[in-house]
């Protein structure tokens, strides 16, 4: 009896804990519980704010917790413009005043002494502050020029003046030393000259002539030349002359710390680019609308030129790139294609960074990439000549990327006035890097086979505290180190990731910490080693979520056919429920990480493995190539082919379930979103015998109409490098799906427009296949929003499985 008992009750808590369905795990997330976000610190670290939701309100309200009292209250709507303008204020040199920017005008704060004293009160909108001049002015852009502000006399001076009419030509740069004749010679151009020399050369032409053949026309030039030089040797310092920049966009204006030199890139936009149009059906108006959309892969990118202005000598001196190491240099791929054969060397192509300057003003660092991505200079700028030294080229023939590098969001800057801090991935991972310029010597600071994913340099100058998964791919820690790269300690110490913001008397951190099956939650810690953190908050978990026991998830490797290690994430049925089928969740975005110990973004679709574990399936999930965390060579494991190295990993991790743990190979299915979407068409269509189930959300179908950031990188582009599209794009695989499939897309989807789907709905009717099916949602975007819509695709996706992978 009392066997009979224990048996009725185990089956009874199995079928407790089995009560997860689609409709519990797709309704709106609050029901999950409220998690905090976009943590930030009060200017005099006695708060921390954050994003919060405890009241389960439409939206996350702004909360403050006070280290002084213990305490989390709601900060008023009032006051929350307030706080977002804190978070983003600059600091002076010794951090004794910050600047920021509140509903467009510009605000002064002494630290010590808490006053707050407005400098501009305006229609127009004032940006990008910041201190200038020994930390006497302050500098900041108004209407696409550039103002300065004096904090001891109050006087606002206009540093630059652009115009709108015709762009003239700058001197290149300057070759040789200053002299007292600068005006003079050829390589000198004034700005009035940079407003008037607009003729062509038949004008000037015909003015030579006339003065050479008429002694009056040119007696009268002389006079009114005259005229004209002592006027300006005299003229108003508050008087600006034009800096015309024709129909070119103004961007990155920036001025030294001495206000000598003023730096800015122009922009011409490409002409007669198309964009893509999204029809939206399901409308307030009852009409169909069209959304404007992105371009695609392959379109043109514009033109970026960079100059400097030099207020002392008023020249405008337009930067060449001509002398950068590699600049003329050729992919390798173009080997594959003989109309590049004779390719004469050509200047790519380059966009420009924003200028850093130490602090005294004496050096200036830019950061330079090449459009096609493969190559990123970081030079010094000699802004009195306009020329260019590089101090670190990287170079990589898939594209150039990595935590702290990706972009011109990159982790860069002084630590004092002749040490630059970088990242780089010359060593496979990214790591930190500093350049000398007193003795002209790069030095690494972290190494080791792992990335550096955040970096922060103290206010002292004396530390980094970096953000680091050396323990571990999938674990992730803070850490203090000094800037020459010794007396590393370890500030964090629980298993799992961190989102870390630092206090601004860096004393302490507050921090989003999450957990595999344990959802993000805010804690505050003392910013050293061995100190224990205290939570702030505790309702990440709603006592209904907290009733089911979500699955602390197997995290292990694979051995890929190539030897490399494929980090994966394994669902588990529980005993005796086991079914022989087997699921693989690809992941999205291809650089994204999945297999990892904290909370995942997929939290959905956790849930819905959760829940095919629940029903007898084993569900894997791998970090196949492409995947984040894993460094430059894993990350750029599919250049050139979508659907190789990556749809390799996961038919590898079909062969791993059969072989190792006993899976069906004819009770296989996948299923995914975006990239993952992607990858289920491309592995049904190209391995078409390793998944008997497929869905694909969202999928990319046609990499040629994808758009130019993300493809032109991995891809390059699609009349350069045709070969690369062709073996990446699933539509061009279409006749090799042979088991069954169910795609799923959003109509009103401005990232994978929903004309991929369509697109491929028409191949597969001229292919004749007929074991697949489409479902579509006309109000859902890429990231579909409504419950409704949610729980309709996954009902969908498990009626898949339950109907070919359970005979």
């Amino acid at each position: 009896m009392r066997k009979l008992f224990f048996f009725l009750f185990a089956i009874a808590s199995i079928t407790a804990e089995a009560q997860l369905s689609v409709e519990k795990i797709m309704r709106d997330p609050k029901w999950m519980g409220t998690q905090p976000s976009n943590v930030s610190w009060s200017w005099d670290s006695k708060q921390v704010f954050f994003s919060w939701n405890p009241d389960k309100n439409i939206s996350d309200s702004l909360y403050g917790y006070s280290l002084i009292t213990k305490e989390i209250s709601k900060v008023k709507y009032a006051d929350v413009a307030f706080n977002n303008a804190l978070n983003n204020a600059m600091y002076n040199s010794n951090y004794s005043q910050l600047v920021y920017v509140l509903k467009g005008d510009l605000y002064l704060l002494d630290v010590k002494t808490n006053k707050t004293t407005r400098i501009t009160q305006t229609e127009e909108l004032e940006s990008n502050p910041k201190f200038i001049g020994k930390d006497e002015w302050i500098v900041y852009t108004k209407n696409q020029d550039l103002f300065a502000w004096n904090i001891k006399t109050g006087i606002t001076q206009q540093l630059t003046k652009f115009g709108r009419g015709t762009e003239a030509t700058a001197v290149p740069a300057f070759g040789g030393g200053r002299g007292a004749n600068f005006q003079g010679g050829a390589n000198r151009l004034t700005t009035a000259a940079v407003v008037a020399n607009t003729g062509n050369q038949q004008d000037q032409f015909l003015q030579q002539q006339q003065l050479a053949t008429s002694d009056i026309v040119k007696e009268r030039k002389q006079k009114k030349d005259a005229r004209d030089a002592f006027l300006k040797s005299h003229k108003d310092t508050d008087t600006l002359k034009v800096l015309n920049v024709g129909d070119k966009q103004v961007q990155s204006l920036q001025v030294s710390p001495d206000a000598r030199f003023i730096t800015y890139r122009l922009f011409t936009a490409p002409a007669n680019n198309k964009n893509t149009i999204v029809p939206d059906y399901v409308t307030e108006s009852g009409y169909t609308t069209d959304i404007p959309g992105r371009t695609k892969v392959g379109n043109a990118l514009g033109n970026y030129d960079f100059y400097v202005y030099d207020k002392q000598y008023d020249t405008v001196m337009k930067v060449s790139v001509d002398s950068l190491t590699g600049i003329t240099d050729a992919p390798d791929y173009y080997k594959d294609y003989p109309k590049y054969a004779n390719r004469k060397p050509t200047v790519r192509a380059v966009t420009f960074g924003q200028v850093i300057w130490n602090e005294s003003g004496t050096i200036a660092v830019l950061d330079i990439r090449s459009q096609d991505n493969k190559d990123r200079w970081i030079v010094q700028l000699d802004a009195a000549t306009a020329k260019l030294k590089v101090i670190d080229r990287q170079r990589d023939e898939a594209w150039i990327g990595g935590p702290g590098i990706s972009g011109f969001g990159a982790r860069e800057g002084f630590i004092n006035d002749n040490l630059f801090y970088f990242q780089s991935e010359a060593t496979g991972y990214s790591h930190l890097y500093t350049f000398d310029f007193s003795s002209n010597s790069k030095k690494q600071i972290t190494q080791g086979k792992y990335e550096v994913q955040e970096i922060v340099l103290s206010k002292t100058k004396q530390n980094f505290f970096i953000l680091t998964n050396e323990e571990h791919p999938g674990k992730q820690n803070w850490y203090k180190i000094k800037t020459d790269g010794t007396g590393k300690e370890k500030i964090t110490s629980m298993v799992g990731g961190y989102t870390v913001s630092l206090s601004p008397d860096e004393k302490n951190i507050a921090y989003l910490y999450s957990y595999i099956n344990k959802p993000w939650e805010l804690f505050v810690q003392e910013n050293a080693a061995n100190k224990k953190p205290t939570q702030v908050t505790t309702k990440a978990q709603s006592e209904e979520f907290k009733n089911y026991a979500w699955r602390d998830t197997k995290i292990f490797t694979i051995t890929a056919r190539d030897g490399q290690p494929i980090y994966a994430r394994l669902y588990e049925p529980k005993a005796g429920t086991k079914n022989n089928a087997a699921v693989i969740f690809v992941h999205g975005a291809g650089y994204l990480q999945n297999v990892h110990y904290w909370f995942s973004s997929y939290f959905r679709e956790q849930m819905f493995n959760n829940l095919l574990a629940d029903k007898g399936y084993t569900v894997i999930d791998v970090d196949y190539r492409a995947s984040s965390g894993y460094g430059r060579d894993w990350r750029t494991g599919i250049y050139r082919f979508m659907g190789g190295k990556d749809m390799e990993d996961e038919v590898d991790a079909a062969n791993y379930l059969v072989k190792e743990l006993g899976i069906d190979k004819d009770r296989i299915g996948m299923y995914g979103g975006s990239y993952g979407g992607f990858m289920t068409l491309i592995t049904m269509f190209t391995a078409p015998d390793v998944i008997k189930a497929g869905a694909a959300l969202r999928p990319v179908t046609d990499w040629a109409h994808y758009n130019h950031g993300y493809t032109a990188n991995i891809l390059n582009e699609p009349f350069t490098d045709s070969i690369a599209y062709a073996k990446s794009s699933p539509i061009n695989h279409a006749a090799g799906l042979k088991n069954h499939l169910l795609i799923c897309h959003g109509m009103v989807d401005v990232n994978v427009n929903f004309q991929d789907a369509v697109r491929l709905n028409q191949r597969l009717i001229e292919l004749g296949k007929d074991n697949w099916e489409m479902a579509v949602y006309p109000v859902e975007d890429h990231g579909f929003v409504e419950p409704s819509s949610w729980t309709d695709e996954y009902k969908r996706i498990l009626k898949l499985f339950d109907t070919y992978l359970l005979k």
